[in-house]
């Protein structure tokens, strides 16, 4: 008898419900080979080909004033449920058994029960948010369901002013391991503002803490070429400029630091695209000779044929790699 009205019950209150979905797959395969001469990786050996295939299915349907969407990844690894959210209006919930980026920001290494995410909080019970946003003001809250660990977000913008404040919240969470601290009960918060007038963007914010982090910076855009000067705790100054016009770019940018024991630091970099292929180069004086991006100099080189692409990267610490990925 339960199961009879239970089931009437679910009939009727879906008999009014008009819906509609729509359903994506997509997916790539990629086989890489890579060697390593001097670098960081060096030491373990590492010359060989590794290969990466997976499978993402989304999913879309919307009916009775709301909109719910979810996403599955399969690979290698075994299957993977993505984010899950449920909006009507102004209104979003999201779900993710993994970890939401609103929490890559908050202090703590995270809880050493269970899995941790890329959040470096603990995962067992998934991240979960609603936000609003409306009328240019935007308001958010983000939660690890194991640790207690939230972030609390609002935003507003009118017209050429934008402003923003951050506030984390690790009080309830374990005892963090990470080489930052912010102070008493793990909690931070940090204002923001952004202004744009004319060619001109300046952008300000700073936090709460004893040790302030705080950041300055005012661009200038003149055409295809952009002038960036900066300041922050860390550095005295740093002075940016990047050019970009048809197929060509380049940037530059010169870091003048006043920290003890810590080096100026210039970065170079150039890109260029004709057709189907690709060229970079890029430089950075105050990388320690790491594997890909961190190293010193790195030269790249891609070429893209329809669902085919195929890339190669050289490093100054003699380190190579070569892919080749299908995508579909």
């Amino acid at each position: 008898m339960k199961k009879v009205l239970l089931t009437s019950t679910a009939v009727a209150l879906t008999a009014g419900w008009a819906s509609a979905g729509d359903m994506s797959m997509s997916g790539s395969i990629e086989l890489t080979y890579g060697s390593f001469g001097t670098g960081t990786r060096a030491a373990t050996g590492v010359d060989d080909f590794t290969s990466e295939a997976d499978l993402d299915i989304a999913a879309t349907s919307s009916g009775g004033g709301l909109t719910m969407t979810g996403t599955l990844e399969l690979s290698e690894a075994g299957a993977d449920a993505g984010p899950v959210t449920i909006s009507s209006g102004a209104l979003t919930f999201t779900y993710d058994q993994n970890d939401l980026g609103a929490l890559a920001v908050a202090p703590g290494a995270g809880s050493t029960a269970g899995a941790a995410g890329n959040d470096g909080e603990s995962d067992s019970y998934g991240d979960y948010s609603v936000a609003f946003a409306a009328g240019g003001i935007g308001v958010s809250y983000t939660k690890d369901q194991e640790t207690s660990d939230n972030v609390t977000a609002v935003t507003y913008s009118a017209g050429a002013l934008s402003l923003s404040m951050t506030s984390i919240d690790e009080t309830n969470g374990p005892t963090d391991t990470a080489t930052l601290t912010y102070g008493s009960g793990d909690n931070k918060t940090t204002i923001g503002a952004v202004y744009v007038t004319g060619p001109y963007t300046i952008s300000v914010s700073g936090d709460d803490q004893a040790a302030q982090d705080w950041d300055a910076s005012v661009a200038m855009a003149n055409g295809d070429t952009t002038i960036t000067v900066a300041a922050d705790e860390t550095e005295m100054m740093s002075v940016g400029i990047a050019y970009s016009a048809g197929n060509m770019s380049v940037s530059a940018r010169q870091e003048f630091n006043n920290a003890a024991g810590t080096d100026d630091e210039t970065e170079i970099s150039l890109s260029y695209t004709e057709g189907a292929l690709t060229f970079g180069a890029a430089y950075d004086s105050g990388q320690d000779g790491s594997f890909g991006d961190e190293a010193a100099l790195v030269i790249s080189a891609g070429y893209t044929d329809g669902d085919v692409s195929i890339a190669a990267k050289g490093t100054d610490q003699d380190e190579m790699e070569v892919s080749i990925s299908f995508a579909f």
